[in-house]
């Protein structure tokens, strides 16, 4: 880049970007004490505070026509002054219909709208003074070396800046719906999207893009507001009122220079605005930033997914090896559970003969007829609201009122039992045909959760002891009880055969033999 140009860029940045904020402000209050004044008055003073509106809008033109390189800065000591005369204009009536403002309307005037008008004041007379050392274009030197001087530097950094986004290539391509009633705004468009790789389909009223979208997915639609049928603000509200299309990025395009309709539009879910004529330029640097950004959101969503696609694996797991309200106190940050209940109903269930069977099955075909018949006790023990404690061997431990105590443990542990001996009594497809022996008993245990690595709930207690004794001491096809269980029972035990015999490591007890 040449040191001419650096120069005159330096200068054009140096003078727009000290009038552009004291600029912005001026507009930015002045904006502010209309406002107040359309509700609280006086309306007396609101033809003199539109004409300093007039006079901000005027100035803030000036700035950006100066950042465009829509000015002459290097016409000399005339251009200085044209210059000087321009920027002094619109400053001065913003002076002068403000302070006659505040002469006449003073009382009337609220505090914050007094504030405000001297706050407009401060800027513009702030901006006046510095007026003859912001235009100095006399004593600029085009020709100074780069590093010279911080403003050079800023406009070298600027400039090559701008010249690396405008060499670079679109990162983004997509699929794209023109939605425009007029047959030639929809050809110059789509032909400027087609020139940077993007595949284009147009449509010409609200009805033909709603054909179109239900045969093809879009990654972005650019929708005309002023349309026949319907206009593009309602076809917006109905994109986005619907899960089909409510992500697909909507960019409205009108040649409505209205303030109003860009709010209705972002307001309704828009990305963005482009006004007609639109220029090129910005036609693809808002296309290809809709298209980032719509990306970026569907890669979130992706990832997102496969969390909760893993989160809920996870939890599939969990709730096959720990009951749900174990589970739920895990979540809320329990790290040791341990509990005693005093009433529940334990339930051994055990294979009979199954041991000879071991030694004679084929390992594979072993292991699958304990996964059919654990499977079937496990769908029992759900559709009584059993929970099962484990496994052991060819052993099926399970328990009625643990983790959640229940008033009726033991009758929902023998109708689990007695099913269990049905199930078996079908069959179960099993060669050759297997039964079970049940062994209950109904106390106090304790349960808790242990291990670290390969956690599992577990129960212990005398309880589980004798209940793990009526099961091996049982008889198959029936269930083996003991006195608790049957005085929990009631009247639903039906008929009961006692029995007295020795249980290792307890004694001489009395059971009964229930089917």
């Amino acid at each position: 880049m040449s040191t001419g140009r650096i120069g005159t860029l330096a200068l054009a940045t140096r003078v727009a970007q000290k009038i552009a904020g004291p600029a912005e402000a001026i507009l930015g209050y002045q904006t502010l004490i209309l406002e107040e004044l359309r509700q609280s008055g006086p309306a007396e003073a609101r033809e003199d505070l539109e004409k300093v509106l007039g006079a901000a809008r005027a100035l803030q033109q000036l700035v950006h026509a100066i950042l465009r390189g829509e000015v002459d800065l290097g016409g000399g000591e005339e251009t200085e002054a044209r210059l000087r005369h321009d920027l002094r204009t619109p400053i001065n009536a913003i002076l002068g219909y403000s302070e006659m403002v505040l002469e006449d309307f003073a009382v009337d005037l609220g505090d914050t709208a007094c504030a405000d008008i001297n706050t407009v004041l401060s800027e513009a007379r702030r901006l006046l003074a510095q007026i003859e050392t912001l235009v100095d274009m006399s004593r600029a030197d085009p020709g100074a070396e780069i590093g010279e001087d911080s403003d050079t530097r800023l406009a070298e950094d600027l400039e090559r800046t701008l010249r690396k986004s405008a060499s670079s290539e679109a990162r983004e391509t997509g699929r794209i719906l023109i939605v425009d009633d007029e047959p030639a705004n929809r050809e110059i468009l789509a032909r400027q999207l087609r020139r940077k790789g993007h595949v284009v389909r147009t449509a010409g009223s609200a009805r033909d893009a709603f054909e179109t979208l239900a045969e093809e997915r879009f990654d972005l639609a650019l929708v005309d507001i002023l349309m026949p049928d319907m206009n593009g603000i309602e076809l917006l509200g109905l994109l986005k009122g619907d899960a089909t299309w409510r992500d697909m990025p909507v960019v409205m395009i009108s040649g409505l220079n209205e303030t109003a309709a860009i709010v209705k539009c972002i307001a309704a879910g828009a990305e963005d605005y482009l006004p007609k004529p639109v220029d090129p330029v910005l036609l693809h640097a808002r296309v290809e930033a809709c298209l980032e950004r719509f990306r970026l959101r569907e890669r979130e969503k992706e990832f997102t997914a496969r969390i909760q696609h893993e989160k809920d694996r996870a939890d599939a797991l969990l709730h096959a090896v720990l009951p749900a309200p174990v589970i739920r106190r895990l979540n809320d940050g329990e790290a040791q559970i341990a509990d005693r209940f005093d009433d529940v109903s334990i339930i051994f269930a055990d294979i009979v003969d199954f041991t000879p069977l071991v030694a004679r099955t084929d390992p594979s075909m072993l292991l699958q007829q304990l996964a059919v018949l654990f499977s079937e006790f496990d769908d029992l023990a759900e559709k009584h609201g059993i929970d099962k404690i484990k496994t052991i061997g060819d052993a099926y431990m399970a328990a009625a009122g643990v983790p959640d105590p229940r008033p009726d443990h033991a009758r929902a542990a023998i109708a689990f039992s007695r099913d269990l001996i049905r199930s078996m009594a079908r069959g179960l497809g099993l060669d050759p045909d297997l039964k079970v022996r049940v062994g209950v008993h109904s106390g106090p245990v304790v349960a808790g959760l242990i291990g670290r690595k390969r956690f599992v709930y577990d129960v212990w207690g005398e309880t589980v002891n004798l209940a793990s004794r009526l099961e091996t001491t049982g008889m198959a096809g029936r269930i083996q009880i003991s006195g608790q269980t049957l005085r929990a029972l009631g009247e639903d035990a039906g008929p009961a055969h006692a029995r007295d015999h020795e249980v290792k490591g307890i004694g001489l007890i009395t059971t009964y033999l229930i089917d």
